[in-house]
């Protein structure tokens, strides 16, 4: 599984990728929402895993950018910020999960499930 990390904060960034580490043979990252289209036009990863909280373009935005271009992407919410209306927010915009920063190990289980249904794991 590839997957592209977009988070502007770089500790977060190695946090997660060390913890997705087990379940990706590779990873890419982008430090904001306005390189997330470029990025992902070149690497095409399975999974995007999208902050909301950045400057210039937010993760709801570069969402919608990324859907728009790749109607099949796959993209998750990894965020500070549980409000119900920034979740209802990321699902209209395209997102197929929504995980809190605060329970990063339920990000590693929901990667686990999706490459179980693909006969990938």
């Amino acid at each position: 599984m590839k997957l592209l990390i977009v988070e502007d904060n770089s500790g977060v960034r190695q946090v997660i990728r060390t913890l997705v580490a087990s379940v990706a043979h590779e990873i890419c990252e982008c430090a904001d929402g306005a390189g997330v289209l470029t990025v992902y036009k070149l690497e095409q990863p399975d999974f995007v895993l999208m902050d909301i909280q950045m400057e210039g373009i937010d993760g709801i935005t570069a969402t919608r950018q990324v859907k728009a271009v790749d109607p099949k992407a796959r993209i998750i919410m990894v965020t500070d910020y549980d409000q119900p209306d920034l979740r209802e927010a990321a699902f209209q915009a395209g997102a197929c999960a929504y995980v809190s920063k605060e329970n990063l190990l339920e990000l590693v289980h929901l990667l686990k499930a999706f490459a179980q249904n693909e006969g990938t794991a």
